[in-house]
């Protein structure tokens, strides 16, 4: 786990609520959510409108961190990447688990050929393909999600490319390249790295805004938050944070950024127009990825409590219970 230096906390507002599901939108979207539990080795399906995990499909290897649903919300894509964290010794993962999530079984798996620790999948916005990064291949391995077959890779130019977002128009991507501090710009249709941008000595994970203006990443040493403009791909500002960040997510509109601080047992709420806390709002132990729904309720799994805390956007939290080290989520439609 991070080890965090704390700022005072005058500078913010604290709220923690812990409410009724009654307290939700009435009108939520129709979907489910999708966590990966690293500790049983399973992909969890979560009801967020009956609060509760409804079933678990049990992974082939140890273990899956991170999943995505296609955007028909029928399969589910669970990377296998080893027993250990970024960075440190242990297995080294070389498969990709299709779920089907009706039938809730595997339906195939994908051979990367060799271990290369696969770990963050993402749908490319607008052709459809599936991208999942490659750590020990120092790229990102393109996927064709119909037909399951690897048909190519874009080079990061850095180790340990953990995590990946992809801009709005399907045009870039950025990839968290953790031990070296860095950001990779990709083009995702030339398959190439046009920009290495330093941002601190180790970061984790990554996300860009609605309007494609600005992509965070979380420096896990300092409590900041690397805000990168990509026009110029270069850190355009910190924003900071009462606890060092770890996963972050836009709502709707890019009017407020979640950021997980596990250090703290809470989310901040980053006002985008003045890039500045407005409040934090707590939650379990050790909450680590941020995924907001369509409706704007933002789940936060929460690793050391077996938890995925659901937050309304007036703030309300309801607890949600999941597998053990819950990390990885996912909106299936």
């Amino acid at each position: 786990m991070l080890i965090s230096r704390l700022v005072p906390l005058s500078i913010i507002l604290v709220v923690s609520i812990f409410a009724a599901v009654t307290a939700f939108p009435s009108a939520m979207s129709s979907g489910l959510v999708l966590v990966a539990n690293k500790g049983e080795h399973t992909l969890g399906i979560i009801d967020p409108h009956a609060g509760r995990q409804i079933a678990v499909i049990a992974e082939t290897g140890v273990t899956g961190h991170e999943v995505v649903a296609s955007p028909d919300g029928k399969l589910a894509f669970v990377p296998i990447y080893g027993d250990s964290g970024v960075g440190l010794p242990g297995s080294d993962g070389r498969s990709l688990d299709v779920i089907n999530l009706d039938e809730r079984r595997i339906i195939h798996t994908i051979d990367f050929g060799q271990g290369v620790r696969p770990h963050c999948p993402v749908f490319g916005p607008k052709n459809g393909l599936l991208y999942v990064t490659t750590e020990l291949d120092k790229a990102v391995a393109i996927i064709d999600p119909r037909t399951f077959k690897i048909l190519g890779k874009i080079p990061t130019g850095q180790p340990e490319s953990h995590m990946l977002a992809i801009a709005p128009d399907g045009e870039r991507g950025y990839t968290a390249n953790v031990g070296p501090g860095t950001v990779s710009v990709l083009d995702m249709g030339a398959h190439k790295t046009i920009a290495i941008i330093p941002v601190a000595s180790h970061v984790q994970r990554i996300s860009v805004s609605p309007d494609g203006r600005w992509v965070v990443t979380a420096d896990t040493e300092k409590p900041r938050l690397a805000v990168i403009d990509t026009k110029s791909n270069q850190v355009d500002r910190w924003i900071p944070l009462p606890a060092t960040g770890y996963g972050s997510a836009f709502r709707a509109g890019g009017k407020q950024l979640l950021v997980a601080l596990p250090q703290a047992n809470s989310v901040a709420v980053i006002d985008t127009g003045n890039m500045q806390v407005q409040k934090t709002i707590a939650v379990p132990s050790a909450p680590q990825e941020v995924l907001v729904s369509p409706d704007g309720v933002a789940f936060v799994s929460c690793d050391h409590s077996a938890k995925v805390a659901a937050i309304s956007p007036q703030g309300t939290v309801k607890l949600i219970d999941a597998g053990r080290v819950a990390d990885g989520l996912a909106w299936a439609k």
